[in-house]
């Protein structure tokens, strides 16, 4: 996966590396690089097929992954994960399959949401993890009022409320920090900032020196963070929860980190982006990044990097066969999982 562009190193030693990820630190970084070769594998494979016409629609996480599989890694099962449009490893380093991924950006009848929701905004209630939307910052006063079902039931878990730069600008950011803030809800404000809300730059949303600022109004921290360092979001998140588990309250975290493809399948950056923002987004490559320490402290040999990159692209291989072998949903299911009963059911038998 090495790339001849140039990419920040990570300035750590191995015993700050430790300190910040615990006990079993090299298998930590190990497992976080195989799920990030993965998930860089897996954007591109869709976006190749999107080109293709194999597929209609698909937004990458590329330049998030560090982001992504942190949060995956960090939270616990009884944790909640309401996501904005590029979390969907968080699900899938916390047990989504793979193939259950594909079968949604598919759309066919093995998809859960029966081939009605968008492509790439999987559900998957058995990790804990809400439904996508495209309506943008409505998950964040979501998340907000789950926390407070889990603190009225005492239940152990924590909440992340997962969601982009451009979503800061939404009612619901401040209706949900807000009430977040007023009941000190166990939640985790995760603010992805790739610095592009679609074409409009971030400083053109808010006059704010940070993101992370915001959450002062709201009487809680707010912190900024290298997004594009595994290790620094992974003991930043790791922090957060453990705050929000042991009723201090929320947290904001902004991830820094920089868009490396288009919006989505249906955009053009050229039109927007200055001339120089690839070059920029290579230098802070997330994947990179770790892939370059791992090497540097003798964590990953060219033969484990090679394995790790065919155990990729094959599980991509097969989760695409299968979805693609799947057939499109059966028209009955179109009422299913909307009304009470079949007999309900426009048409249906009321009898």
């Amino acid at each position: 996966m090495s790339g001849s562009s140039p990419v920040e190193p990570l300035p750590y030693s191995d015993d700050e590396v430790a300190a910040a990820l615990g006990d079993r630190w090299k298998e930590r970084l190990v497992s976080a690089y195989g799920w990030m070769a993965l998930a860089r594998a897996f954007d591109g494979r869709m976006q190749s097929l999107q080109r293709q016409g194999r597929i209609g629609f698909y937004g990458a996480s590329t330049g998030q992954e560090s982001v992504n599989v942190a949060a995956g890694l960090a939270s616990s099962s009884d944790d909640w994960v309401f996501p904005g449009l590029r979390e969907q490893w968080v699900a899938i380093v916390r047990g989504f399959s793979l193939e259950g991924y594909a079968h949604s950006i598919f759309g066919n009848s093995l998809d859960p949401a029966k081939g009605r929701q968008m492509p790439c905004h999987p559900t998957a209630r058995e990790v804990h993890y809400v439904s996508m939307s495209s309506v943008i910052g409505t998950q964040i006063s979501q998340a907000a009022g789950l926390a407070y079902a889990l603190r009225h039931r005492h239940d152990r878990g924590a909440v992340l409320a997962c969601f982009g730069d451009g979503a800061t600008s939404s009612n619901d950011f401040h209706a949900g920090m807000n009430f977040a803030g007023v009941f000190r809800l166990p939640v985790v404000f995760l603010c992805a900032n790739n610095q592009w809300a679609i074409s409009l730059p971030v400083g053109r949303q808010t006059r704010a020196e940070t993101l992370a600022a915001k959450a002062a109004a709201y009487g809680f921290p707010g912190h900024r963070v290298d997004g594009t360092d595994f290790v620094a979001v992974y003991a930043a998140i790791g922090a957060a929860l453990r705050t929000a588990r042991e009723d201090g309250g929320p947290t904001l975290l902004e991830l820094l980190t920089f868009r490396m493809t288009p919006h989505s399948s249906s955009d053009d950056p050229g039109r927007y982006q200055p001339g120089d923002w690839a070059a920029r987004a290579a230098s802070h490559d997330p994947v990179l990044r770790l892939e370059r320490w791992m090497v540097e402290h003798g964590l990953l040999s060219p033969d484990q990097q090679l394995a790790i990159q065919s155990t990729a692209e094959e599980s991509v291989r097969a989760a695409v066969q299968a979805a693609e072998a799947a057939s499109p949903p059966a028209p009955r299911t179109l009422t299913e999982d909307v009304f009470a009963s079949p007999s309900s059911a426009p048409g249906g038998d009321a009898s």
